[in-house]
This record gives C-alpha cells, structure tokens and sequence, in this order.
C-alpha cells in the first residue's frame, strides 16, 4: 500500500489522519503508539510510548497519562514535546513537534469513563514512576480497591488526565531503498503552513 505524498496545499493535520488510517488498514499493531519525547530544566532527554487517544476540534493531538509521572513533570515544565509515529507496514514516519496544555477535566473525566474497569483501578493505585517494594504491592492494592469499591464507578483520580499537543511542525517520512528517503516538513506560520523539502 502506498500514501499521497505531501504536498504545500495540503493541511498537515488531514494528511496525518490519512496516513494514520492507511496504517490502521495494513493490519499492524497499535498504529495510535506514538513516542513521546520530553526534557527536563537542564535539557535532558527522555521518551517512552504512549498512546494518542484522538484530536479535539483545534486539531491538537490528545493522550492522557499519570500527572504525577516524570514525563508529565516535564511537560508542565517546558510546555513542549515531541512525538513519532512509525509505520513500518506503509515504511513512513511522522514527527511532531508542538506546545502542550492539559486538557480540562471534564474531557479527562470523559475518556477515563471509557477505560477498562482494571485500568481505572491502576491508575489510581499506581504511583507511576516511584520507587516500589515489590510489584504484588500494586496487584494488591488494586484487588483491595475492587473489593471496596465493588459494582460502583471508578472515579477519575486527580492525579491522572489528558494532554493535547498542538503541533507548530509536522515531518512527514517516505522511506525508499539506498536511503535515498523523502523528506517533508511544515511549519506554523502567521499565515498557516509553510511547506520545505528536506535533504534524506
């Protein structure tokens, strides 16, 4: 299966949701996993894998997250992130960089409702990225809260939410053989995209 190409007329966002659903079709895993990039004060780098849940009407890019983590730290810090997402089924990649808000809690209160009931209950028991004594401690903290909360809803706790990235540059990647890849880049402007063809 091949992509449209990006072109100056096109707007990044619409192009990015064709080259997503085209990802989607070929049939390869979690096509929504993305990497996310984040700095802390001194400059230092850190990235994981997460997972975009979707784009508000602004057409930012939406996923949620434990505020108490590090790289939510990062992202209230700086207000900045990058991200990656990696088709190799299509062989494209799409980079994005841009600013980043939280979302308001009614729109987390919203997705979290969505989630799977076990999900709920971890990430209230969870105290991501803290050191813990063993990992049962967590299974039974969860199990206990199951136990207590019994058939009621899982409420959202205050310390979990979403993000939005609203991207002021798109990279959109065709890999070819030899590395002779393409490469396109828009960029936010007062104006609204600028367009540039970068050397593979």
């Amino acid at each position: 299966m091949t992509v449209r190409k990006p072109e100056p007329e096109l707007q990044p966002l619409d192009l990015f949701q064709e080259w997503f659903a085209a990802a989607a079709k070929t049939g390869m895993a979690m096509p929504e996993a993305m990497t996310l990039a984040t700095t802390d004060e001194h400059g230092r780098p850190s990235a994981r894998m997460v997972l975009l849940k979707g784009f508000d009407p602004a057409g930012r890019l939406r996923f949620f997250t434990n505020y108490d983590s590090r790289k939510a730290g990062e992202l209230d810090r700086t207000q900045r992130a990058a991200l990656l997402f990696w088709w190799p089924t299509l062989y494209v990649q799409v980079r994005v960089e841009g600013t980043v808000s939280r979302l308001p809690g009614e729109e987390s209160d919203a997705y979290f409702a969505t989630r799977p009931r076990l999900s709920q209950l971890g990430a209230i028991i969870s105290p991501q990225s803290r050191p813990i004594e063993n990992f049962q401690s967590v299974l039974d903290g969860v199990s206990h809260l199951a136990h207590e909360l019994g058939d009621t809803p899982v409420p959202r706790p205050a310390h979990w939410g979403g993000y939005a990235v609203e991207p002021d540059a798109w990279e959109f990647w065709v890999g070819h053989d030899g590395r002779l890849h393409e490469r396109f880049v828009y960029r936010r402007t007062d104006k609204g995209w600028s367009f540039t063809l970068l050397a593979p």
